[in-house]
């Protein structure tokens, strides 16, 4: 359903051919099957991308000059907001106070991504990935009614694997991919909540509605987690953070000598979930993650119990499980003795499953 305005970069003919679907545009067009209350009352869910600044202006101001502000008037679904526009214009107060209204009467309107914008320029404003407002589009569908529930929350979210440097050209590290970590940061926004996401060494898209922090190494993540956990309802470390890091750092790539190369003296990194457990503000939920072999449940017991925090993620890896799959299983493990199985599902639906548990606690 484009816009006028939408037609003047893609024509017509062009949505039509490539969706195989009629393409609706005014709402004086069979005017006899009223098309802005046919086709608002049949969806299940509208997704709004490019969602312009002039678009969620008029949207916020209930305005219904064209075919599709006029369905965003009728619609009882969930309704999705992917803004992209220029930093000024995202960053602008009268854009900012148009997705503060929007926001407050249930609609989703993600965080833009951040990258090439038009021409040189480059910052907050670029529309997500398609495959990723595809996830966001599935999950709200899945969830239905409880679509928004974490709506007016800030969630801070850890993913990836640290990298500690050997040498310029190597590195400790492990096998995670992030994407868990991604999957709850992309299911966060799609239920409504300000996400922020400090990823290592990940090669994935940002998720859709997520701002974005990279970092490498565990002293940097720590760095970033303790800056940005303040403003956090939620905070969930999914990371898999190296316990340690090589004490010495060579400047030069370590070379063969045909000698037998000297010991690699490790140094212990800091425990940032218990970083972030002892500066904890009141009402701030913490979740950490367990990726373990053995006795999974008793060893999750006793790092939930040693750690401090409300919830423990735990999960079976090794052997091809966890690390680098499309799915997952764990365990959530509550301070409070309650314990959660979630069985094997999407790493999407598993993220759901533990913001289930984390929301039963943002609301006592």
């Amino acid at each position: 359903m484009p816009t006028p305005a939408a037609l003047s970069f893609v024509g017509a003919a062009t949505w039509a051919a490539l969706s195989g679907q009629p393409v609706e545009v005014s709402p004086w067009e069979s005017v006899h099957e009223v098309p802005h209350v046919g086709l608002g009352q049949e969806a299940d869910l509208v997704l709004v991308a490019p969602a312009t600044a002039d678009l969620m202006a008029r949207a916020a101001a209930g305005l219904s000059d064209d075919l599709l502000t006029a369905v965003l008037l009728t619609v009882r679904c969930p309704v999705v907001f992917a803004p992209a526009m220029h930093t000024e214009m995202w960053e602008h107060p009268a854009t900012r106070a148009n997705v503060a209204t929007l926001r407050s009467r249930g609609s989703i309107v993600l965080d833009p991504a951040s990258g090439r914008l038009t021409g040189a320029d480059s910052g907050p404003g670029r529309l997500p990935e398609p495959a990723e407002l595809f996830a966001v589009a599935q999950r709200l569908l899945a969830r239905g009614s409880m679509a928004a529930d974490l709506a007016g929350r800030a969630m801070l979210v850890s993913a990836g694997g640290t990298r500690e440097e050997l040498d310029p050209v190597r590195y400790l590290g492990n096998w995670s991919s992030g994407r868990q970590g991604y999957a709850l940061a992309r299911t966060a926004a799609s239920r409504g909540a300000t996400v922020t996401l400090v990823a290592a060494n990940t090669d994935l898209p940002d998720p859709a509605g997520a701002r974005v922090i990279r970092v490498r190494s565990a002293i940097e993540m720590r760095e970033a987690m303790l800056a940005e956990a303040p403003a956090a309802d939620a905070i969930v470390m999914t990371a898999a953070v190296a316990d340690f890091r090589p004490a010495v750092r060579s400047d030069s790539k370590i070379k063969k000598t045909g000698a037998a190369p000297d010991p690699i003296v490790l140094a212990e990194n800091p425990d940032i979930l218990r970083d972030l457990v002892a500066a904890r503000r009141p009402g701030q939920v913490i979740i950490g993650f367990a990726a373990e072999t053995g006795d999974v449940l008793a060893n999750g017991r006793a790092k939930l119990a040693r750690k401090g925090c409300d919830l423990l993620v735990v999960n079976q890896v090794g052997n091809g499980l966890a690390f680098g799959t499309a799915d997952n299983e764990a365990t959530v493990l509550g301070a409070d003795g309650t314990e959660v199985k979630l069985p094997r599902a999407s790493k999407d639906e598993i993220a759901d499953g533990i913001w289930d548990a984390v929301a039963s606690r943002l609301y006592h």
